[in-house]
C-alpha cells in the first residue's frame, strides 16, 4: 500500500491541504492520514471512497491498478499494473543482464537484493 501513501500525499499536496485537512475532509484523523500516506495503516473502503470522491480520481489509481497491460493482444490474459510498476519494468529491461536473472529465478533474485539492501 505504498503506493496508496504516495499516491494519496501528492493528491493531498497538489490540493494544497495539510494532513489536518484532509483527514477533516473525510472524517478521519490527522494521525490516521499521516499513516496512510506512511503506509503503515490502510484505509476502509469507505474512506478510500470518500478519497476517490474528494479528489475526483478513481479507485483503481489510488490503490495502483491504473493501467490496463495486455499480454499477447488477449485480454485474457490482461492484469492491471501501476504506472510506477510500468516504469520499473522498462527501466530493468535496459540492464539485460539483470533483467534475465530475475526472469530466469525471480524469487533468488529478490532474495539477493532484501539481503543487501539489509
Amino acid at each position: 500500500m505504498l503506493l496508496l501513501g504516495r499516491r494519496l500525499k501528492e493528491l493531498r499536496k497538489n490540493s494544497k491541504m495539510t494532513q489536518k485537512e484532509l483527514g477533516s475532509a473525510i472524517n478521519v484523523t490527522k494521525v490516521s492520514v499521516c499513516c496512510y500516506e506512511k503506509g503503515t495503516r490502510v484505509p476502509s473502503l469507505e474512506t478510500l471512497i470518500d478519497i476517490s470522491n474528494l479528489f475526483k480520481v478513481n479507485l483503481d489509481y489510488l490503490i495502483g491498478n491504473d493501467t490496463y497491460v495486455v499480454s499477447d493482444n488477449n485480454k485474457l490474459y490482461g492484469i492491471k499494473m501501476s504506472n510506477e510498476e510500468i516504469a520499473l519494468i522498462k527501466e530493468l529491461r535496459k540492464h539485460n543482464d539483470i533483467y534475465m536473472k530475475l526472469i530466469d529465478n525471480p524469487q533468488r533474485m529478490l532474495e539477493l537484493i532484501d539481503k543487501k539492501i539489509r
